[in-house]
């Protein structure tokens, strides 16, 4: 029995001497870099940087405050010229994990090991010490893991900003009660409550976050960014036509020599006026995954063309985004023999998708949130560029879109269908709801995604406080390894 706790103890002792070994390398870390790391902020997305608006805009606000930025995530879109033009502003791209061949378990295990390993490699050695490091949740594997631990040896304050969680949107594939998800669930509360600071996008998650695992996030609602606003007639008449170009669907109709798009055409004054027989053109933006139905959107098209009157005008419907499913819808629209409805799905560049809103008569939401707490980023630029959103109802959407003053809440097809019918019964008159919707949207413009970010954000970077609970652990490990090396050495 002796000689098995001697050997326990050595065990132990060896643990020790790890830990302090760890715990000495974190201090020298931080000792070398803690003037080279001041004013470094790390902005981390898992994910598509040019498909992460919020991402970009934190990085904006940040730069303009004469942080510089560290913008890490996956190459792919690409992000705004501001990004590209801003010289406080370096865009670095984490090489993503693919694994393909090995069952899929395997394939997962591999693929966090292997996306650590890269994740590390680009903030270690690429973008270096930063006084923080803020990231984007969802994802959180291997995200909160990786930055955690990063903060803790380079002495930085690791801020989380909740989009969603992550484990929920696992949940919507694997299903609540699959092991992977209940990994996940404990994983994200554990990295989640050792963090500097937090954000979120709503008051719902902020309470669920509180009331959940104890903790404390700021509430940062989603604004539109400065590029998101209204357009005059004549950019939408150089955008209408630079699509007709490439998309049957925006061309003129047989017989109208006006011009070459459907919508627009200078009139003997060479001054921009709408046609009018013109199309209503609503849009949707969607990441065609399970969260958002497109069925809805389908079904309720359909119904609409089949109830169409002489007084309601056309619809061409833009879906812009791309993911998984859009595929499979493309072959089901395909098969559709609408006579007053045309769907097209474009490809936008960046400068041209703020624009395209502004171009619209209405917007369309189908996000549904696989939580409950977050609000589709879709339509904050929606409003940005005054355009009414008809929007799938959810439990915290009222917190965007209030039913009946910026927009509609629908349940179904069949309620969408009637508030097409309901919106555009005017069209080619006053137009009064569609205004008095966008008088309302105006509201929500009139405060900005800057003024919320210095009130709210910025003191998150500017405060004093310690790197992390975890840098705590680390001290006490510390100071605990040393004082049992001592008295071993003396006994000795």
């Amino acid at each position: 029995m002796k000689e098995l706790l001697i050997e326990l103890f050595s065990y132990l002792f060896f643990l020790l001497r790890v830990l302090a070994f760890v715990a000495l390398v974190t201090v020298v870390r931080r000792l070398v870099v803690h003037w080279r790391k001041v004013n470094q902020v790390a902005v981390v997305v898992l994910g598509d940087i040019g498909r992460s608006p919020r991402m970009q805009y934190h990085s904006l606000s940040l730069a303009s405050h004469g942080y510089k930025v560290h913008l890490v995530g996956f190459s792919g879109s690409t992000p705004h010229g501001s990004i590209a033009n801003s010289s406080n502003i370096e865009i670095h791209h984490v090489k993503e994990a693919i694994i393909k061949g090995v069952p899929r378990l395997v394939a997962y295990l591999l693929k966090v090991v292997m996306q650590s390993l890269y994740l590390v490699k680009t903030l270690m050695w690429d973008v270096g010490a930063t006084e923080s490091i803020l990231i984007q949740n969802p994802p959180c594997i291997p995200g909160l893991a990786v930055c955690l631990c990063i903060s803790v040896f380079n002495g930085s304050k690791l801020i989380i900003d909740w989009h969603n969680y992550g484990y929920s949107i696992l949940a919507m594939t694997l299903g609540r009660d699959h092991l992977l998800v209940k990994v996940a669930k404990c994983y994200e509360e554990f990295f989640g409550q050792l963090s500097s600071d937090n954000l979120c996008v709503t008051r719902a998650m902020s309470a669920d976050l509180q009331n959940k695992w104890n903790i404390n996030a700021k509430v940062m609602h989603d604004r539109p960014g400065p590029l998101f606003k209204p357009v005059t007639n004549d950019e939408q008449h150089k955008l209408y036509n630079l699509l007709a170009e490439k998309y049957p669907e925006f061309r003129s109709r047989e017989g109208d020599n006006k011009s070459g798009n459907k919508f627009t055409y200078l009139n003997d004054n060479e001054q921009v006026e709408k046609k009018g027989d013109r199309p209503a053109i609503i849009i949707s933006s969607t990441s065609w995954t399970e969260d958002e139905d497109f069925s809805i959107l389908v079904d309720a098209l359909e119904m609409y063309d089949l109830e169409k009157t002489s007084s309601l005008p056309d619809i061409l419907c833009v879906v812009t985004g791309k993911g998984p499913m859009k595929e499979f819808y493309k072959g089901i629209l395909a098969k559709k023999e609408w006579k007053h409805v045309q769907v097209v799905t474009p490809w936008l560049e960046a400068e041209d998708y703020p624009t395209m809103l502004a171009s619209s008569d209405l917007g369309v939401s189908l996000h549904s949130s696989s939580s409950g707490l977050d609000l589709p980023m879709k339509v904050v630029d929606m409003f940005g560029s005054k355009l009414p959103v008809l929007a799938l109802n959810f439990s915290c959407l009222d917190e965007l879109v209030v039913h009946g003053e910026n927009g509609y809440v629908f349940n179904d097809s069949q309620q969408f269908k009637k508030q097409l019918l309901t919106v555009l019964s005017d069209f080619y008159e006053s137009n009064d709801l569609v205004q008095f919707f966008r008088g309302n949207v105006d509201k929500f413009r009139s405060r900005t995604w800057m003024t919320s970010w210095n009130e709210i954000v910025l003191p998150c970077f500017e405060s004093s406080l310690p790197g992390s609970i975890f840098s705590l652990f680390v001290a006490v490990c510390l100071l605990v390894s040393t004082t049992i090396e001592l008295i071993i050495l003396f006994r000795v």
